[in-house]
C-alpha cells in the first residue's frame, strides 16, 4: 500500500482529502503545518507528499526546500495544493522541484489522477537498470513517456572506432555523454612536452566524458580507443533533460556516472607518493580489475609499454625494467606485447 503524506492547515480540506485517499486504498499520514510535515516526512519517508502552500509556522515552499536538501527525501514526488492560480506561484514551485500543482477546489478525479501519474513515474525511475546498452535504452525509453521528457534521446547512434581512433580531443567542446557498448577506452592528458598521462580506463558498460559537459567547458582530457570499440553517444540535450527535469532521474544518472571519481582522486595521491615499482603493480592490478572477466583463470592483456608508462606516469624504459623484475619474480609472464598476471595477490600486496 502506497503511503501519502498530506500537509494541510485547513482541517476541513485535510479531513476530506484524507478520506478520498483512504477510499482509494492509500495509507494516509496527515500534518497540520509545515514544520510537523517535515518531521513526519523524515520519519515515515512517504511515497508521495501533498502540501498546501499558505500555512503557519512553515509554508509549502519552506517544506519543499528543506526536504529537497535531505538525501533521504529529495526524490519523493511533491505535489502542491494552492487556492491561488497565479503563474508566478506555479513557476516558483516548479523551479524549486515540485512535480505537480493542484488548484483548490479540485475534484476527486483530478486529485487521484495527479497522484497516480506521479507515483507511476517515480516507480519507473526507481527501477534498477543494467549497465549495458539494453539497460540504458530501457531507462531512456521509460523516461521518454513522461511529459517533461517527450523529446528525449531521439538521435542515439552506435559509433565504431578502430584501435587508436580519437573519440574526443582536449580543447574540443562536449556534444554528449559516451557509453561503451563494446571495447576499451583510455582517458588521458598531455603536458607541455607532449607526454601523456592516462587518468582513467573504461570498458563496456561505462559512461565517460560527462564532467566537462556538466561544467559547460572544453574537454581537459582526450579519449582514444584502446582496441576496436563501439560507443553510443547520448546527445547533451537528452543528458540535461535527464539531469535537470526530474530529481529521481538526476539521482539515477549521477549514480551511474560517478563510479570513477574516487578512484581518480586516489590515483593522483598514488602518483604523488608511491614508488615506481608500486605504481607499476597498481597499474597491472587496475588493468586486471577493469578488464578481467569472471571466467578468466589468468588474465592476459595486450598493452603497449607506452600506454602502460602513461598510466604509471613514468618513462617507458623504467616500465620495461620494472616489468623485467616482475617477470624474474614470477609475478607476471611476458610474451611480446602480452602480459599475463601470474600472482595477482602479490601485486595487490605491493601496491598497498
Amino acid at each position: 500500500m502506497k503511503k501519502i503524506l498530506l500537509i494541510e492547515d485547513n482541517p476541513d480540506i485535510r479531513e476530506n482529502t484524507a478520506e478520498i485517499l483512504d477510499l482509494a486504498q492509500y495509507r494516509v499520514l496527515t500534518a497540520e503545518n509545515g514544520k510537523e510535515g517535515v518531521q513526519l516526512a523524515l520519519k515515515e519517508l512517504p511515497d508521495l507528499i501533498i502540501c498546501d502552500i499558505m500555512m503557519p509556522v512553515l509554508d509549502g515552499y519552506g517544506v519543499l526546500h528543506l526536504l529537497s536538501k535531505n538525501e533521504t527525501t529529495a526524490a519523493i514526488p511533491f505535489v502542491f495544493l494552492t487556492a491561488k492560480a497565479d503563474r508566478g506561484d506555479i513557476r516558483k514551485g516548479m523551479s524549486m522541484g515540485a512535480d505537480d500543482y493542484l488548484t483548490k477546489p479540485f475534484t476527486d478525479q483530478e486529485l487521484l489522477s495527479a497522484i497516480e501519474t506521479r507515483l507511476t513515474k517515480n516507480d519507473i525511475l526507481k527501477k534498477q537498470f543494467s549497465r549495458d546498452v539494453e539497460g540504458v535504452n530501457h531507462f531512456l525509453n521509460e523516461a521518454r513517456g513522461f511529459d517533461v521528457l517527450t523529446e528525449l534521446s531521439k538521435s542515439r547512434d552506435l559509433r565504431h572506432y578502430k584501435k587508436k581512433d580519437a573519440i574526443f580531443l582536449e580543447g574540443s567542446y562536449p556534444k554528449g555523454v559516451y557509453f561503451i557498448e563494446k571495447g576499451k577506452v583510455k582517458i588521458y592528458q598531455k603536458n607541455d612536452q607532449g607526454k601523456e598521462l592516462i587518468s582513467s580506463l573504461h570498458k563496456a558498460g561505462d559512461f565517460f566524458g560527462f564532467l566537462s559537459l556538466l561544467k559547460d567547458e572544453q574537454y581537459i582530457h582526450s579519449a582514444t580507443a584502446l582496441e576496436d570499440t563501439e560507443i553510443y553517444m547520448i546527445p547533451k540535450e537528452d543528458f540535461f533533460s535527464l539531469l535537470y527535469k526530474n530529481t529521481a532521474v538526476a539521482r539515477k544518472f549521477i549514480e551511474l556516472l560517478s563510479d570513477n571519481l574516487l578512484e581518480n582522486e586516489q590515483q593522483l595521491m598514488r602518483l604523488a607518493y608511491n614508488s615506481v615499482r608500486k605504481r607499476v603493480a597498481e597499474a597491472l592490478v587496475k588493468l586486471s580489475d577493469t578488464y578481467k572477466k569472471e571466467t578468466d583463470q589468468q588474465f592476459s592483456m595486450h598493452v603497449s609499454r607506452e600506454d602502460l608508462a602513461n598510466l604509471v606516469g613514468t618513462a617507458k624504459e623504467t616500465v620495461i625494467r620494472t616489468l623485467s623484475d616482475f617477470k624474474e619474480d614470477r609475478y607476471i609472464e611476458i610474451s611480446g606485447s602480452t602480459i599475463t598476471i601470474l600472482n595477482y595477490d602479490q601485486l595487490v600486496g605491493m601496491k598497498n
